[in-house]
């Protein structure tokens, strides 16, 4: 059977984040009270919460919501996850002053505004030692497969976007939010330039997947990736703060 070349980058990044939640309290694996900040339809919180943490999805949609209701129903999974209608200003309100133990917040610093204050409302929600899983968009790496496929007026227009980070801005605002970086990966440095014809037999897509495992630590692949996943972890005694 075949499978989507994507599908590759995004088996990397369940296998990373998985490692990484069952080895965040060392020598005890238990579950994790988890916030999916801007989870929408809830893909990646369902995911989690099949590892058996404890999820709320906060996302400003209603529609997402009601969407990730719906999931919940068909797969048999009520009140493994919980909905929250709101934003990263309401995350303290919602859930309350060091609540959690990860945040998870996929792609969304590159669609906001200030992404400072969105890192620092989720390091206010965390406890001491409380981790911060985030994939972001890279912007030079867009830039180039954008243009590779033709769509160079979007390559433009990603150039032009100041709210678009690469991976030195990515950490600055994380390591100024208090957080320090424990692992960072490149999402798809490979899996997304290798078209599905040669990932069509389940061998092929399992040693593109080896491979992209392989090299998602590398700096200069890192840099490459479309995406970079970074685990951070606020210090074990951190004075939160934020709004």
């Amino acid at each position: 059977m075949s499978r989507r070349r994507r599908s590759v980058a995004s088996a990397r990044l369940e296998e990373v984040l998985g490692a990484q939640l069952d080895g965040l309290v060392p020598g005890e694996q238990r579950a994790l009270d988890v916030v999916d900040l801007g989870g929408g339809t809830g893909g990646l919180a369902l995911d989690v919460a099949r590892r058996g943490h404890h999820v709320t999805v906060v996302d400003p949609s209603p529609d997402a919501l009601a969407s990730l209701e719906r999931r919940l129903a068909d797969d048999h999974l009520e009140g493994t996850v919980a909905a929250r209608q709101g934003d990263a200003s309401d995350l303290v309100r919602l859930l309350g002053r060091g609540a959690v133990d990860v945040v998870l917040c996929h792609r969304v610093l590159e669609v906001v505004d200030d992404p400072a204050a969105v890192l620092a409302d989720a390091a206010a929600v965390l406890r001491p030692g409380g981790a911060l899983s985030l994939l972001v968009a890279q912007k030079h790496a867009l830039v180039v497969l954008q243009a590779v496929a033709g769509n160079l007026a979007a390559a433009r227009q990603t150039w032009d976007d100041p709210r678009r980070l690469d991976f030195a801005a990515v950490t600055a605002l994380v390591e100024a939010a208090g957080f320090a970086v424990r692992e960072a990966d490149g999402i798809g440095a490979v899996s997304d330039l290798v078209g599905e014809a040669v990932v069509e037999s389940p061998a092929a897509w399992a040693e593109l997947l080896a491979l992209e495992t392989a090299v998602s630590r590398d700096p200069a692949f890192r840099a490459l990736a479309p995406h970079v996943h970074v685990f951070a972890q606020l210090p074990p005694e951190q004075v939160l703060s934020g709004s």
